[in-house]
């Protein structure tokens, strides 16, 4: 096959790529071959009690979880949650955890909370099994009960948690959290995890966190960081340049990113650089000459999946930082940008030209058995694997715009999620693998949103900030 060098071009779907992986816009002169045919520190949260449904409490007798994950989006089960009970000493943490707990679940589109005007319990009424009448919750409609109390004792804050299935009486979870008060939002949001993992069998997404790259003042673009439901935003790097790319570590204690800088003779790169949460430190761990960027952790060998091309091309290399070594895995007539590990890390996705239009393909992990998953379309990008390995998400050019799509991991299937709101780019598979996180200037500037894996319940998680976009979703906190 005859191979020509050729410019890039402004306006070809090429130009599209390039834009999109830095390549243009970080001023690396390059000649792209063609072929001629087309977390921040907390403190620890003691749990003690009962967790039955971990076991059993969370199966029917058909063996079946109460709300099988991606199966209750049209009838919501009915979930009772009275007030927390607290003295003077520990009210505002009841509040404050009785409001996480409510929203958390709130977000995970199965539940509808019943209003407290439907509530007949006396006062006296207990907490513990045997202490109060179910049938005081049942017959009001409630499926799921919750119930709580709250104690500041010796300066530590104590919440005693009960869940129940309303038409059997059985006890879902029973358990105490001791924390300090200030960590009154993290009992919540503990406590909810809890809940979800009862009632549906799958951990609770509560304490993860999504990494994005977003415009500030000047066009300086750096690494934010916000909790799952855009609370706690903060900036995590402070390069004042072009900050890009975020990647999260499997265990969500590091943070890999590419930042543009230049050479020591003032040539411009784009270097590879980790943020450590748990020492606060950042350091460069790739410069190698043109692009280091893209980065994907391996889920368990500590290799990260990148584009390179001090050889010349855009390819894709596996490098170890421990020994800063690359290997590389890909060896095509163009682009070989956006990789993503399989969640057992047999394989990687990744786009690549060198069929003509930018497409998703599939590898294993040595660069061979080389699979195209998509033809249609002009330009796809930015694959994703679900936390199963069963569907890829992407987004692709149509109908004059970006879109999000997921299809199964071995092409088949493809649904397009979203339609006429604008762009819609870079999506990214929440850890329970219901939810899918993308950007969007659907309302004027680039933000990030969320949505159900339907393509549902969509919910904007960015707000009063510059253009954010390719947001990361952490796997679950490891306690």
């Amino acid at each position: 096959m005859k191979k020509t060098l050729q410019p890039i071009h402004s306006r070809s779907p090429l130009a599209l790529l390039a834009r999109r992986t830095g390549l243009l816009t970080a001023g690396i002169p390059l000649l792209v071959t063609l072929a001629s045919a087309s977390p921040a520190k907390s403190q620890s949260i003691e749990t003690s009690g009962a967790t039955p449904a971990l076991k059993a409490g969370a199966q029917t007798q058909g063996g079946q979880a109460y709300i099988p994950v991606g199966t209750a989006k049209t009838r919501k089960s009915i979930i009772a949650f009275p007030s927390l009970r607290a003295a003077a000493e520990g009210h505002d943490e009841s509040k404050t955890i009785f409001s996480t707990v409510t929203s958390d679940l709130t977000f995970m589109d199965l539940f509808t909370f019943l209003s407290p005007a439907a509530f007949q319990e006396a006062a006296t009424a207990g907490l513990a099994p045997g202490s109060f009448q179910m049938t005081d919750w049942s017959k009001i409609g409630a499926e799921i009960l919750i119930k709580g109390s709250v104690t500041i004792e010796k300066g530590a804050l104590k919440l005693e948690s009960y869940v129940y299935e309303t038409s059997s009486g059985k006890v879902l979870l029973t358990k105490r959290y001791v924390a300090s008060p200030a960590d009154a939002r993290k009992v919540g949001h503990t406590l909810a995890n809890d809940i979800i993992e009862v009632v549906t069998g799958t951990a609770g997404i509560f304490d993860s966190r999504i990494a994005m790259s977003c415009m500030k003042k000047g066009g300086i673009k750096e690494i934010f960081v916000m909790d799952f439901d855009g609370s706690n935003m903060r900036q995590v790097t402070n390069h004042r340049s072009t900050t890009i790319s975020p990647a999260w570590s499997p265990d969500g204690t590091r943070l890999a990113y590419s930042v543009y800088s230049k050479r020591s003779d003032n040539v411009k790169n784009i270097d590879l650089f980790e943020l450590d949460f748990r020492s606060s430190t950042t350091k460069k761990i790739s410069n190698r000459k043109g692009i280091n960027s893209g980065a994907a952790y391996h889920p368990r060998s500590g290799a990260i999946a990148l584009t390179m091309s001090f050889l010349g091309n855009p390819e894709i290399f596996a490098f170890d930082p421990r020994k800063n070594t690359v290997e590389r895995l890909t060896s095509s007539f163009g682009f070989d940008v956006d990789p993503t590990w399989s969640p057992d890390g047999t394989k990687l996705a990744f786009v690549s030209n060198r069929s003509g239009m930018p497409m998703v393909y599939a590898m294993d992990t040595q660069g061979s058995k080389v699979e195209r998953l998509t033809y249609a379309g002009r330009y796809n990008a930015t694959p994703t694997w679900s936390p199963k390995g069963d569907k890829i998400a992407f987004a692709g050019w149509i109908d004059g715009r970006f879109d999000i799509f997921v299809m199964n991991a071995d092409g088949t299937n493809i649904q397009r999620l979203t339609k006429n709101q604008g762009n819609n780019e870079d999506p990214h598979f929440s850890p329970d693998g219901n939810f899918i996180v993308f950007s969007s200037n659907r309302a004027g500037q680039k933000n990030v949103y969320v949505m159900n894996i339907d393509g549902s319940f969509v919910k904007r998680l960015t707000y009063e900030i510059g253009d954010c976009v390719s947001p990361k979703w952490s796997n679950l906190a490891k306690n």
